[in-house]
């Protein structure tokens, strides 16, 4: 008896289901559930579906439930969606960090869940001093709720930005996958050694490339950046928190702009995904230019992909700094 047979038929009776509610209609034509031969996979965002795509290889589908272009952290997801979550043999997430995305995985995935934030403990946001030198830290988001992150106890959950703690993230991964696929589970262990020395290499990169700088400080749109100036040996200056979308006072721009006058900085950082408008406020007051540190919370529709986009910031990192 095949092994994975089981998934397969809650898979296609989960199907029914939502068919007959009429959910399964609403879901993209690339969703979950739908090869018969490939582990159907679920990632919650971008670096996952990357370490999920490189890891699984051929014997996996990998659907993201968020799209290029968009910002995951408020994801709402479709019906559609919800039936991916449902009909996937493994759903990859970080608890705490989109609260729809938690919602949908304690209600239809189970066992089937692999929460990244459970491989090595998060570090605590407050462990950069700037962290929470800023007012709505906490405080309820557009919507009336508290973000997820600040309900999860001020705990960072941008791991993947230390390619050593992704490299971790994949390790564990392969033997998820090797649970629910055996026949190849020697070959996710072996894509997983392959990507982790993909990303030691990164990381010696980036310990060689910002190991000599003029300016070791950096000020960015929201303190994504904790897990990378903590590896190495930065320190990051927040105009927001942990939620992009959280509007600073005009107390903490003031603070920011004393900030980054104080350790002359030369470029105010703003992301992909989020209004530049803020940051180039700032640096007009300082007179610094702008410049794109992408978190890689989700792709941009530029393209790349992990390693490419995260040399691009090494690069950019180098410059602002000064770094010889």
């Amino acid at each position: 008896m095949n092994i994975r047979s089981a998934p397969r038929t809650l898979a296609a009776a989960t199907t029914a289901l939502l068919a007959l509610g009429g959910v399964a209609a609403c879901s993209d034509d690339g969703a979950a559930g739908t090869d018969p031969q490939r582990v159907d996979v679920v990632a919650a965002f971008y670096p996952l579906q990357f370490v999920a795509e490189r890891i699984g290889g051929d014997a996996v589908k990998v659907t993201n439930l968020a799209k290029p272009g968009a910002e995951p952290h408020d994801l709402e997801l479709n019906p559609g969606q919800v039936g991916d979550v449902s009909q996937a043999e493994l759903v990859v997430y970080l608890k705490g960090f989109q609260p729809n995305v938690d919602e949908a995985v304690e209600q239809n995935a189970g066992e089937r869940a692999f929460d990244v934030a459970t491989v090595q403990p998060l570090r605590d946001a407050a462990a950069d001093g700037h962290d929470h030198e800023h007012e709505g830290e906490g405080e309820a988001g557009a919507t009336g709720e508290p973000h997820a992150e600040e309900e999860g106890g001020g705990k960072d959950p941008h791991l993947w930005l230390d390619p050593t703690r992704l490299a971790t993230v994949g390790d564990r991964l392969a033997e998820r996958l090797g649970k629910a696929d055996p026949e190849h589970a020697a070959d996710y262990t072996a894509r997983a050694g392959a990507l982790r020395a993909e990303l030691e290499k990164l990381d010696g990169e980036f310990t060689a490339g910002l190991k000599t700088c003029q300016r070791r400080e950096i000020v960015v749109s929201h303190t994504a950046f904790g897990y990378l100036t903590e590896r190495y040996q930065l320190e990051q200056i927040g105009i927001t928190g942990l939620s992009p979308e959280n509007e600073p006072s005009p107390q903490r721009l003031a603070e920011v702009i004393e900030e980054a006058q104080k350790h002359k900085a030369t470029t105010i950082f703003f992301e992909t995904l989020v209004s530049p408008k803020v940051a180039q406020t700032i640096a007009d007051q300082v007179g610094a230019k702008t410049a794109v540190l992408d978190p890689l919370e989700g792709l941009s529709t530029d393209g790349g992909d992990y390693l490419s986009v995260m040399r691009t910031n090494l690069q950019t990192l180098r410059t602002a700094l000064s770094c010889s």
